[in-house]
């Protein structure tokens, strides 16, 4: 069981209420809310009437314009040069007006200063800066749970240039995403109001790793009714999960413990073949890589040959037509049309090259 993702093995009674699910994607909000300020800033609105009114009836000659003069400059201490010379009840309001002034002064800085340090200790500004780098996002990948199973993905994921929104429940996982440099939003990944956050509708992908089928199941069911172009990769954490989870509508799922007995069989076999491949297939420092290359219905691929790409340092190990359909080895004079995916090997700056274009 992977410990970072523990938290989500039975899915919450919200996740199962259909619409209207809240999200704990977003922190709880201040002490100082919008309510409270504009409570503020109608206290002093009604100072500054109450103010010039009391002017206006206790000075018989005064305009709107100078009663509100005094006020102002009264509420605000600034003492500018009266209107017009005060009498003795004038005299006394203007005192009592001053010290309302200085208490709505220090209030309005109590409360700026308050809201200030709760945005910055409750990681309010965090959750947004998060929140707009999400929301620029475009053709990313979701990963929802940031396990030793998911942490691995994420990073190579982003080896390859790829990028990346975690989702996980559990803060110290957040902590680690953030520390390696991923952006995170913290929610139950089996709620839409979560994967809205972390840009579902404009995702690329999403893998859910999760320790628990059900959970996994749910957060297809999910994205899938949210996106339903999503490539969808799930992890089977039991022999009898993989078909629920394809029904689910995963594109493609993954069982650690099954992926482990053939690794252990092919490298009891076939080491040295293992041993390549890992290597083209990993993203660090090598010369050659390999890489699956879309050919665009309007890019410059269609109509290109397989010789031509060889002539440029890029071998086409097949062509995908279909589903698990392959064209191996194809000749040299083998025409690309829109639509193919090719399976390439090449120099790694080569492959990033093609896959840009």
């Amino acid at each position: 069981m992977d410990p970072a993702t523990s938290a989500q093995r039975n899915p919450p009674v919200s996740a199962l209420t259909g619409p209207g699910r809240k999200s704990s994607a977003l922190p709880a909000p201040a002490n100082v809310t919008g309510r409270h300020i504009r409570i503020w800033l109608a206290v002093i609105a009604a100072a500054v009437v109450i103010s010039t009114a009391g002017y206006l009836a206790l000075n018989p000659g005064y305009t709107l314009i100078d009663a509100l003069y005094m006020t102002v400059i009264t509420l605000t201490t600034v003492g500018f040069r009266e209107v017009q010379p005060p009498n003795d009840a004038t005299r006394v309001w203007t005192m009592v007006v001053a010290m309302g002034g200085v208490g709505l002064i220090f209030g309005s800085v109590g409360i700026v200063a308050e809201y200030i340090v709760e945005e910055a200790t409750s990681g309010r500004r965090e959750a947004k800066r998060m929140a707009n780098a999400v929301s620029k996002l475009r053709d990313h990948y979701i990963l929802c749970g940031f396990g030793r199973v998911g942490a691995t993905v994420a990073r190579e994921l982003l080896n390859s240039g790829r990028k990346v929104v975690v989702i996980d429940v559990l803060p110290e996982s957040l902590g680690r995403a953030r520390r390696e440099g991923f952006l995170e939003v913290e929610g139950d990944a089996t709620e839409e109001a979560t994967l809205r956050a972390a840009g579902i509708e404009r995702a690329r992908g999403l893998i859910t790793t999760i320790d628990s089928d059900a959970h996994n199941v749910y957060v297809i069911l999910s994205a899938r009714a949210m996106n339903p172009g999503l490539f969808v990769v799930a992890r089977a954490n039991t022999a009898d999960a993989e078909t629920r989870l394809i029904q689910a509508g995963a594109s493609r799922v993954v069982s650690p413990y099954t992926m482990a007995g053939h690794r252990l069989a092919e490298l009891a076999t076939r080491p040295l073949v293992v041993d390549f491949i890992d290597a083209a297939l990993s993203h660090g420092e090598l010369s050659f890589s390999m890489e699956e290359v879309e050919v665009g219905p309007s890019g410059p691929l269609t109509g290109t040959t397989v010789g031509a790409l060889r002539e440029t340092g890029v071998f086409v190990l097949a062509i995908v037509t279909g589903s698990r359909k392959y064209e191996a080895n194809p000749r040299a004079g083998r025409v690309l049309q829109a639509g193919e995916t090719l399976i390439v090997s090449g120099s790694a700056p080569r492959l990033k090259e093609l896959r840009g274009i």
